[in-house]
């Protein structure tokens, strides 16, 4: 029995820890989706963010929300959708398309669902629309970096291992008693104990500071997609570069 409680925690934290890593790089893989996706919509749309983040949303909810199970069913009962896939995608991204998450139907998660940064590479637009998008020598490319605030839903694990990455980035240490090995000593979490310290931005560092006080645990998933534009870009959709959070 002794000999249970010492190694009891560390196996239920590998077991869970396991699938909730296996659940992040199926989001990492959905991530590369979406940026691409995202990117595209924008290439064909001169621009355009909401476009673009739709595009995102709907790549992504299959790493975040089963709608196709039983779970779906209060999500179409309230937006009207009927049986099928389709219809159970479109209910579930009516209940994002603001990129929200919905707490209750996400669990506790409230805050963004991705964040869409992009950049022209070919010069501004001199007008209203730049019509000499497509002309050789002035090809234009619409580069986005996306950022992924991937909910970590496997209790447990997901205190566990946010607050390692929480260290890991500088942003939190822990020293408080070690949930692993609670008949040990305390826990001694710090970016100084990590041989590859998680480079963040200043404002994902701020965000994922302000989830996990909140207690929602997420990931800040970082990937980027460069596209040609395949339609002019509009100076409206470029008042400012980064897509509204």
């Amino acid at each position: 029995m002794v000999e249970a409680a010492l190694t009891l925690p560390l196996v239920v934290f590998l077991l869970l820890g396991t699938l909730q890593l296996f659940l992040m790089l199926q989001a990492r893989v959905l991530a590369h989706y979406a940026a691409f996706q995202a990117t595209r919509a924008g290439s064909i749309a001169h621009g355009e963010c909401e476009r673009m983040t739709h595009a995102a949303i709907l790549a992504l909810i299959p790493s975040f929300h089963s709608f196709l199970g039983l779970s779906s069913a209060t999500d179409e009962v309230r937006h009207g959708g009927g049986g099928g896939a389709p219809a159970r995608l479109a209910a579930a991204f009516a209940a994002r398309r603001d990129n929200r998450y919905r707490g209750g139907l996400d669990g506790v998660h409230t805050g963004s669902i991705v964040w869409i940064n992009r950049a022209l590479v070919g010069g501004g637009i001199d007008g209203p629309q730049d019509r000499a998008f497509d002309d050789p020598g002035h090809l234009r490319r619409l580069e986005v970096q996306m950022v992924y605030w991937y909910p970590m839903r496997i209790p447990f694990a997901n205190w566990v291992m946010s607050r390692m990455f929480m260290a890991q980035a500088g942003i939190e240490d822990y020293t408080a008693a070690n949930p692993l090995m609670p008949a040990e000593a305390n826990a001694n979490w710090n970016q100084g104990e990590f041989t590859s310290p998680i480079q963040l931005a200043s404002d994902v560092r701020a965000e994922l500071a302000a989830r996990v006080a909140r207690q929602q645990y997420v990931f800040p998933i970082e990937t980027s997609f460069t596209m040609r534009m395949l339609t002019p870009a509009k100076r409206r959709h470029f008042a400012t570069m980064d897509c509204p959070r």
